[in-house]
């Protein structure tokens, strides 16, 4: 208080200090709390690594001065069609197939493979709901009926147990797609349906350089398909590969997309009547996709290891954290990163939502994202019977698919030594864990 003078007294001058003094330690104990708040709530990101880098090292596909002088000599050779059988030999090769065949796309590849079954119309086949649609909808051509089969939620893959329960007498067949490149649990899966008579057929189009046991996938079942799509992790753009076991196979599958092909059969083959037609579709990959996906493939198992490196050196620290794994791969299993590099959150574990984390990562700088994975046996086209043989079981729930969609997230793929950034995602990791509270 101050006298009449305006003066002050030594109790309010002592008062004062006092709060001058507790506004002093406020001040630092304010700016620490900022400094290790979620950026979603003020504080500073925890990823300042240049954004332009990081664009560049996650960016797919990465095409460069091979690509470009190969479509340049064609184009000025004239010569176009000489690729493919290159191609095909290469990856035949490499993946210790018997037969292969290259297609236009993977749905193509899909379609053809199909054909080749010859089965029945009214035949099912059991494939996972959580697909591509052609994998389901290419099916109908041929009379055959799609029985939707749910994932397991801890490897987004094929769940074998399900596939059980969902055998009918008019099974004939099991799909199994390898998703975001780690490789079904084919031995499990090839016992079983050989238990039970079934062919074994492989959706493959993520998984390029994936093997179990030494085998590449797509040499498993009697045949299997490969996609060669842009975002795929051997792009063309667009191309697709079929692989099958038996010569049988592979003529139908090849003759039904290729009418150049029933000539080249032994003469012997049934299908070598069929010169100059085929089965009436027309599947050839563009030449210019050959060349592409030829300079692509040299480097393959190259980049797939940069990708697994810095993904070990990602998610060996990330999943230590409360609530978060990454998919299940066996040790006799080799995955690759199809898209992104997925990582699964319990959220009951964790203490907060998958979509809040998600917000909360992409506030620090993290490029983390979700992208719900079509469930084929949910769009319309499966629910109206005058598209197939017979009306497809449409499941009420598919507990393992809605449980991957609902909780997962994507990290990009690093395409190169990236330790400062994956550090810092690391630590934007820890920073989210360590405020959980600001989240639930």
């Amino acid at each position: 208080m101050a006298d009449v003078h305006g003066t002050e007294t030594r109790r309010s001058f002592v008062s004062k200090g006092a709060g001058l003094v507790g506004l002093g330690a406020a001040a630092p104990a304010a700016a620490a709390r900022r400094r290790t708040s979620l950026a979603l709530n003020g504080g500073p990101k925890t990823v300042t690594f240049p954004a332009a880098k990081q664009t560049a090292l996650a960016k797919w596909p990465r095409y460069g001065a091979a690509e470009k002088q190969a479509l340049h000599e064609m184009i000025d050779s004239g010569k176009f069609y000489e690729e493919l059988p290159l191609f095909e030999k290469e990856w035949q090769e490499y993946t210790r197939s018997p037969f292969v065949k290259a297609h236009m796309n993977g749905t193509s590849a899909l379609t053809s493979m199909y054909f080749a079954l010859d089965l029945e119309p009214g035949s099912e086949i059991l494939v996972p709901s959580y697909t591509f649609f052609s994998a389901c909808l290419a099916m109908r051509f041929f009379g055959y009926v799609p029985v939707f089969v749910d994932i397991d939620p801890k490897t987004a893959c094929l769940d074998l147990d399900d596939a059980r329960r969902k055998l009918t007498k008019r099974t004939r067949a099991i799909e199994a797609m390898h998703s975001w490149g780690l490789p079904c649990e084919m031995d499990r899966i090839c016992g079983w349906a050989r238990e039970k008579g079934l062919i074994v057929l492989e959706d493959a189009a993520h998984a390029q350089g994936a093997e179990m046991q030494g085998r590449k996938m797509g040499t498993w079942g009697a045949m299997g398909i490969y996609s060669f799509q842009a975002s795929k992790v051997l792009p063309a753009v667009e191309g697709g590969m079929g692989m099958y076991q038996t010569r049988e196979y592979f003529e139908r599958a090849a003759a039904f997309g290729h009418y150049e092909d029933p000539v080249k059969f032994p003469a012997g083959s049934p299908v070598r009547a069929y010169e100059g037609t085929g089965f009436g579709q027309k599947y050839r990959m563009h030449p210019f996709a050959a060349a592409v996906v030829r300079r692509q493939f040299r480097g393959l198992d190259e980049r797939n290891a940069v990708v697994e490196a810095n993904v070990r050196r990602l998610n060996d620290r990330l999943v230590q954290l409360p609530g978060l794994s990454e998919p299940r791969c066996r040790k006799d299993q080799k995955r690759v990163y199809y898209y992104a590099n997925m990582l699964l959150l319990d959220e009951k574990k964790a203490g907060f939502t998958r979509d809040r984390l998600v917000e909360a990562l992409q506030a620090e700088g993290v490029r983390a994202t979700k992208w719900i994975y079509p469930e084929q046996h949910t769009l319309k086209i499966y629910s109206e019977a005058k598209w197939w043989h017979h009306p497809p079981v449409i499941p009420a729930t598919l507990p393992g698919t809605t449980q991957v969609n609902r909780t997962h997230l994507f990290l990009p793929n690093i395409h190169g030594e990236a330790p400062e950034l994956l550090d810092q995602w690391v630590a934007a990791f820890e920073k989210v864990w360590a405020n959980r509270g600001q989240l639930a």
